[in-house]
């Protein structure tokens, strides 16, 4: 070795300076001044860091967006009983991001961070996502048979306290390994080099298989509780239910491949490279299907009334304050008072006093006067036919200077104009009398 070194010294080549050799054996896809830890970000040769890099990075969007959505629409959910579950909602959608970000670690090329991280979290973050399921299931199993569950803050409380139990197991288990024994060698279980018993990343990987039974039990108790919740009575339920046993159902099939694969296969192929990749695409794989077949169903259905509010909003629909709200609202009462209060304020023809001049609609006369009632009273039953009769005119007696005495003095100017005009005929003679306040004609045969 000091031979070659010596020779590349003769060349004049860099050897001793750290930016020449980092850019020698910088993968192809990353900068010379990149620390080598992150190698696996930018490594185009081994493609699987950034395909992962950018899985996560799109669940990270797309969980944040789906917070926010989640969130704001608190105001508009009508069914007080999906209201309570908000919370818990919200509490594993933080689990989710927490996985999303947890790709990244596993990406990383191991160091005391990454997999203290790593030990710490993964067992963590999937007892809060479980949890949250375990609640649900947990309420849902009262609302099928019921159509009444346990409040928000009762499922939200199930749900932290059962992630609790996780943490306390993590954290004794990883205080009690590092501290073990310090000073020993042993293998590492990702395939770097050797780590001392006091490092996060000097454990076997069936030692971190077994520090996640906990977990395991969790997403067990969610997929046998998701059964019962789809023979409820209330059938509106069953959604529900389906969403959480087909989420935990493939939740299942994901841990059993990636253990399977982390215990035994990577050790068969002589693989140990892989470990790190297989617990990275567990994480997005897990992850993408808490989002695709879980929270965006449950966010679809957040909104919706319940069959009750449906039913009452058709017997009573929302009022509004526009103006055809009101007009559909009052068509047919107010309407109705409308057209009773025209017909109070116009009294019936009977009741309604007759005026002599009730036939005369302005036009030109064409055609004689008719008689009137008082000029037929006056008739006697033996009189012969007559030609022309006038209508009298009918007014109360009240003081000359009124205008119904101007009115009979027009009266009396109209019949005398029309003795005058009108010659008698046949021999008749009509005569005109003032009786009771009012002017009456008559003709007789002479």
């Amino acid at each position: 070795m000091a031979t070659h070194k010596a020779l590349l010294m003769c060349l004049g080549l860099p050897v001793f300076f750290p930016g020449a050799w980092a850019q020698n054996h910088a993968p192809p896809g990353c900068g010379p001044d990149l620390d080598p830890l992150y190698y696996n970000l930018c490594d185009r040769s081994g493609a699987w860091g950034i395909v992962l890099e950018a899985v996560a990075g799109a669940g990270v969007i797309t969980t944040f967006v789906l917070t926010i959505i989640l969130v704001a629409s608190l105001p508009f959910v009508q069914d007080t009983k999906k209201r309570s579950i908000l919370g818990t909602q919200v509490f594993f959608l933080l689990g989710t991001l927490g996985l999303f970000c947890l790709v990244f670690a596993c990406v990383v090329k191991p160091d005391f961070s990454t997999c203290a991280s790593r030990r710490f979290l993964f067992g963590v973050l999937f007892a809060i996502c479980f949890s949250c399921l375990v609640a649900h299931v947990f309420a849902l199993n009262f609302l099928a048979r019921k159509n009444h569950g346990p409040r928000g803050w009762v499922i939200f409380t199930v749900a932290l306290l059962l992630t609790l139990v996780e943490v306390i197991i993590n954290t004794e288990w990883l205080i009690i390994t590092l501290v073990r024994g310090g000073g020993q060698v042993g293998p590492l279980g990702n395939g770097s080099a050797d780590w001392t018993v006091t490092s996060p990343c000097a454990i076997a990987n069936m030692d971190f298989v077994m520090a996640l039974i906990y977990v395991m039990l969790l997403l067990l108790a969610a997929f046998l509780g998701a059964w019962p919740a789809l023979c409820g009575r209330f059938k509106r339920w069953r959604k529900h239910g389906v969403f959480a046993l087909l989420t935990t159902a493939l939740s299942i099939a994901i841990w059993v491949v990636w253990i399977v694969m982390y215990t035994y296969g990577n050790k068969q192929r002589h693989s140990p490279t892989w470990d790190d990749p297989t617990l990275a695409i567990a994480l997005a794989a897990n992850a993408w299907t808490f989002i695709l077949f879980y929270v965006i169903p449950e966010v679809s259905q957040v909104t919706k009334p319940s069959p009750e509010q449906s039913y009452q909003g058709d017997m009573y629909p929302t009022r509004g304050v526009g103006y055809e709200t009101i007009l559909k609202e009052q068509t047919g009462q107010s309407m109705f008072v409308e057209n009773k209060a025209f017909s109070m304020d116009e009294p019936t023809s009977a009741k309604r006093p007759v005026s002599p001049y009730s036939g005369y609609n302005g036009q030109l006369l064409t055609s004689v006067y008719q008689p009137t009632e008082m000029a037929l009273m006056h008739k006697g039953p033996t009189e012969g036919a007559y030609d022309v009769i006038l209508p009298r005119a009918t007014a109360n007696s009240q003081v000359m200077g009124s205008a119904n005495s101007t009115l009979r003095a027009e009266d009396m100017y109209i019949v005398q104009s029309h003795q005058v005009a009108t010659p008698p005929k046949d021999g008749k003679i009509s005569q005109c009398s003032a009786r009771g306040g009012s002017w009456s004609c008559a003709y007789t045969l002479q």
